[in-house]
């Protein structure tokens, strides 16, 4: 993480926190003013178009990186709302980059777009969300065949979502949350991924449209 933070800084990539080194066996970062939101919500499109260019800035500024390795990026791999400072309502930094690593920057793209955009809440109509995926295809640059697959992305990545808590169900000792919170993220987790699933057709077509 501190390689990764330090790489972002001398390519000029001001969305995150600077890495200042150590004291005491503690890591210091620098501090970025500003909200961070403590649950998941509907977003406006200028918001959700902001995170996307965000994303895309920070997966740029590890392209052909010794850190990238032989992937394309670093990935997030947690680009959610509350993993985001906001600065005037507008998405300007990521935080919490403890899950970085190597990967494909589809998964960052199709986690944002489910954490952003999708939900089986009834917040926003299905056409509304798979208008503010394609919103963020759009921002972010995603080409032709990297549409075609982005919801069949975030259906991993939701199911990938149960996998993860349903590994600490069996070593709750290990478990970053207690056996409600656990259980309930998992139901979560499935609702989501049914509700994409029934509604796939308007998000595919959304994502096709020229």
């Amino acid at each position: 993480m501190a390689a990764l933070l330090r790489l972002l800084e001398d390519r000029g990539f001001t969305g995150a926190p600077r890495y200042l080194g150590q004291e005491g066996g503690a890591d210091l970062l620098s501090f970025i003013p500003g909200t961070v939101p403590s649950r998941f919500q509907a977003w406006s499109d200028g918001q959700v178009r902001a995170a996307a260019v965000l994303l895309r800035a920070m997966h740029d500024a590890t392209r052909g990186s010794g850190l990238a390795g032989r992937f394309e990026a670093v990935c997030h791999h947690d680009p959610g709302p509350n993993n985001v400072v906001f600065q005037d309502g507008v998405p300007a930094a990521f935080i919490d980059f403890a899950e970085a690593a190597p990967g494909d920057p589809l998964e960052d793209v199709a986690y944002l777009a489910w954490t952003w955009s999708i939900s089986s809440t009834g917040t926003m109509p299905p056409a509304r969300q798979a208008g503010q995926v394609r919103l963020i295809a759009d921002a972010y640059g995603l080409a032709s065949p990297q549409r075609q697959v982005l919801v069949d992305c975030v259906l991993e990545r939701q199911a990938r979502n149960v996998r993860f808590w349903a590994g600490f169900q069996a070593r709750p000792a290990t478990a970053p949350a207690t056996a409600a919170q656990t259980a309930e993220r998992i139901a979560w987790s499935r609702r989501e991924h049914a509700h994409l699933f029934a509604h796939r057709r308007i998000f595919d077509e959304a994502l096709a449209r020229p």
